[in-house]
């Protein structure tokens, strides 16, 4: 009985974690390897299936499923995290409207656009970088040495077009 849930617990994993990552690469447009990805997950979430429903009587093996599908969650949001696809697009916002920020943050290797902004208390200098996410957390932590009191906010850009960024990510 226990290699029956150890097997049903790593189908599920696995077949999960497929899920996700399809879902993920999907959503950025990456259709051509979600599709592969998809044809391996139908196979295995039939075989984990049809493991299941011939011991449907077992409860133990319907617990086993169903905990197999959250940590299948959990395990493709971090190989997801790791594999870190896509970009991001950092707006920074701070009081230093003299802040040689911009200069720092080229100097590491990002492209930064930057205008004097509008704020509730007046003037502010804003900035907007653009990264690939597993640079993410170094710009964060380029930010904030420069500033640590910097207003901070990241998107996921769904499509890039023209400019230096382009040029400049494509490398």
């Amino acid at each position: 009985m226990l290699s029956l849930l150890s097997s049903i617990l790593a189908i599920q994993i696995v077949y999960v974690s497929c899920f996700t990552l399809r879902m993920i690469l999907t959503l950025k447009g990456e259709k051509y390897t979600a599709a592969a990805i998809s044809m391996l997950e139908i196979l295995i979430y039939v075989m984990g299936l049809n493991l299941v429903l011939k011991y449907v009587n077992q409860p133990a093996c319907l617990v086993v499923y169903a905990v197999g599908y959250g940590l299948g969650v959990l395990v493709g949001s971090w190989i997801e995290e790791k594999l870190a696809l896509g970009y991001v697009t950092i707006k920074v916002i701070t009081n230093e409207l003299q802040s040689d920020m911009a200069y720092h943050l080229r100097r590491e290797g990002f492209g930064v656009t930057s205008w004097l902004g509008w704020g509730r208390d007046g003037e502010r200098l804003v900035l907007e970088v653009l990264a690939r996410r597993k640079n993410e957390k170094y710009l964060y932590a380029c930010i904030r040495n420069v500033d640590s009191k910097a207003f901070i906010i990241t998107l996921e850009p769904k499509s890039l077009h023209g400019g230096f960024w382009l040029k400049m990510i494509r490398k």
